[in-house]
Formats: structure tokens, C-alpha cells, sequence
């Protein structure tokens, strides 16, 4: 009989993983250097809107980089504001690869909007991928882990906790209610042996930045340095790994220290 492949290694789905200097990029290279099979969902038409904007083939060519580590790669363009999605990606993950054991919601929704411009339209966009989409897809990952232990759902967030977001107040309100679902996820999963944390990275360097704001960034970063992709990819291997057993419903800033207000 031929083996289940998915029995010994580590699946893991990392959703928004677009773009090649994109956080989700770097989280997938990250845990394929540590062994782990990757699924990764991406959503062009959201990019090709941003300021940012995509190249055609950037999916293509991060799972060529991924498929370089000797794991298993495969990917899917996903609208995760289709209610249905949820079940259409794990049922599309089972049959390409395996049983996933991660989940990182790295997808987001974000355009800058004030109280003075936000619209039903705009607030529903940011809460059918920020809040919906994660936790539909926690729902659903969480429903079929089989396994006595080794579950991991890592959801990002950005620190609106911390200080007030003004200009951006619909993906504020959104992401901060990930911190809610976050706490009281981890403890409705713990029993199924899956931890929930969330991972706040901070003001990162992924393309959206102009000079004015780096500069402005870097006069309240006491490290001298703005955030990269690879520290968040760091600590969310380390959360997906075996060592973070004892880590849950945690919300863990990890920005250099960076200094609000």
C-alpha cells in the first residue's frame, strides 16, 4: 500500500500569500525551510487595486522558491469573501496534499477610510476578509483536525490595541476584532490540541511604503530599522513548531519596540 505522506509531515495553509515581498511569502518560505508542506491561497484582483499592484506570475514564481526546499507546494486563487470558500479550500487542500495541521490567516483587506468617508460597502469588504473569512476558515479547519495535538491557527494582526488607527477605521475595527476571536478561540480549541495565537509584526517593509512614511516610521523606532517580512516569518514558524505546545490565545507584538503617538 502506498503511504500517506500527510500522516508524517506537517501541512500547513498560509492564506494572501500573493506577492513575493509580501509577509505571506515570507511565512511560507520560512516554514518550507523547516520541512513543512505549503498550500497557499492568493487573490489577484485585490492587489492589481493597490498602489503596490502584482506581477502576473508572482504566485508562480513563489512556488518554484517554495518547491526549492524539497517540500511539497501547491496553491489556489480564492476570494475569501465567498462564504463558501472556507470548505472549498480545505476540501481542494485533502485532495492535493493531506490534512492540513496549520493555519495562518494572513489574508487581509485594508484601504484607508475615516469615519467621514467610510460606507456600508467599504466596511463590508473589510469584514468579509479581516473577521468572516478568518473566522469561517478557523471554524472550518478546526471542525475537521483529527489529531490529539500538534494543531496551530495563527491569525495577523496589527496592534490596534495599542493606539488608535485614525484614517483607516474600518480595517482597525475589523483586524482589533481578530484579538476578541483570538482569546476565546484558544480556549474552545484547547481540548482539541490546537493553539490559537495572533502575531502583530508591526509597521513592515513590503512595498506599500513611500520614503515620507519610512522616514517618518524610523523616528519612533528605537532599533534604527523598519520591519521585514522575514521577523514576522520567524516568529510564526516558531509558533507553528512543536516548541510552542505551551503558547496559546497569546497577542504577541513583535515591532522592534516600535513607539506610538
Amino acid at each position: 500500500m502506498q503511504k500517506d505522506l500527510s500522516l508524517d509531515r506537517k501541512i500547513v495553509i498560509v492564506t494572501g500569500a500573493s506577492r513575493l515581498n509580501g509577509i505571506g511569502a515570507a511565512v511560507c518560505k520560512a516554514l518550507a525551510s523547516k520541512g513543512f508542506d505549503i498550500y497557499f491561497t492568493y487573490w489577484t484582483p485585490y492587489d492589481s487595486e493597490m498602489s503596490w499592484g502584482i506581477s502576473p506570475n508572482e504566485p508562480q514564481l513563489l512556488q518554484a522558491n517554495i518547491i526549492e526546499y524539497g517540500v511539497r507546494c501547491n496553491k489556489l486563487e480564492l476570494d475569501l469573501t465567498d462564504t463558501l470558500a472556507p470548505a472549498k479550500l480545505l476540501d481542494t487542500v485533502e485532495e492535493e496534499l493531506g490534512k492540513a495541521s496549520v493555519l495562518i490567516n494572513n489574508a487581509t483587506y485594508s484601504v484607508d477610510v475615516g469615519y467621514d468617508t467610510l460606507t456600508a460597502e467599504v466596511l463590508d469588504k473589510h469584514y468579509q476578509v479581516n473577521i468572516r473569512g478568518t473566522m469561517l476558515l478557523s471554524a472550518e479547519f478546526a471542525s475537521r483536525f483529527s489529531r490529539a495535538r500538534g494543531g496551530r491557527i495563527i491569525n495577523l494582526t496589527s496592534g490596534q490595541s495599542l493606539g488608535p488607527m485614525a484614517g483607516n477605521i474600518a480595517y482597525a475595527t475589523t483586524k482589533g476584532a481578530v484579538d476578541a476571536f483570538t482569546l476565546t478561540l484558544s480556549a474552545e480549541l484547547a481540548g482539541k490540541g490546537i493553539t490559537v495565537n495572533a502575531v502583530n509584526p508591526g509597521p513592515t517593509d513590503t512595498g506599500w511604503m513611500d520614503d515620507g512614511l519610512k522616514d517618518y516610521i524610523l523616528t519612533k523606532s528605537p532599533m534604527g530599522r523598519i520591519g521585514m517580512p522575514h521577523d514576522a516569518a520567524r516568529l510564526i514558524a516558531f509558533l507553528a513548531s512543536d516548541e510552542a505546545d505551551w503558547v496559546t490565545g497569546q497577542i504577541i507584538h513583535s515591532e522592534g519596540g516600535f513607539q506610538r503617538g
